[in-house]
């Protein structure tokens, strides 16, 4: 929700300010994965910063009016930046929140990593958004409504399983 002004980043409000919880639920998703907490945390922290680091993000949150185009600072430390969010939330092993807006959306991706009694890790992706306007109900049409969205979450989801799984089958140093 910017303020309005001619955009420079003294008459901007900042995202962080906005509680996450305020932002309407849209959807969530989970997957068990066979690791410990802190080897998941380590996957979620890479993968997210991976996904900031791809030669796409910054176009697309240019394109779409993001006010983090480029990554910044350590990601996983509250703060830092990946193109179209900012950390808001970080709590190691168990929750980090992802946070942006843009032209047409204001919009948060929290992540949960559970311990289930069975040993297994449940990590969730937990989106809340809101769309205002026209244009907003339009764009959530052809990012929820085509279930590009669910493709992009799930994948990320997998692509972290991959990294703990890999990184818990790997021999302990001595």
């Amino acid at each position: 929700m910017a303020a309005e002004g001619n955009g420079s980043k003294e008459t901007r409000s900042r995202i962080i300010d906005v509680p996450i919880e305020s932002l309407p639920f849209v959807d969530e998703h989970m997957i068990e994965i066979a690791a410990k907490p802190d080897e998941v945390w380590d996957a979620l922290i890479r993968s997210v910063s991976v996904m900031g680091e791809s030669r796409k993000g910054a176009p697309i949150s240019k394109a779409l009016g993001c006010e983090e185009t480029q990554a910044e600072g350590a990601t996983g430390e509250i703060g830092s930046k990946i193109p179209g969010f900012v950390v808001t939330r970080s709590v190691k092993p168990a929750a980090l929140a992802l946070m942006g807006q843009h032209r047409f959306s204001q919009y948060a991706l929290i992540f949960t990593i559970l311990e289930k009694p069975s040993g297994l890790i449940l990590l969730s992706a937990q989106t809340r958004a809101v769309f205002p306007g026209r244009k907003g109900r339009l764009y959530r049409g052809l990012v929820i409504g085509t279930h590009g969205h669910v493709i992009v979450t799930t994948s990320l989801l997998r692509q972290v399983r991959r990294r703990a799984e890999r990184i818990h089958a790997r021999p302990a140093r001595a």
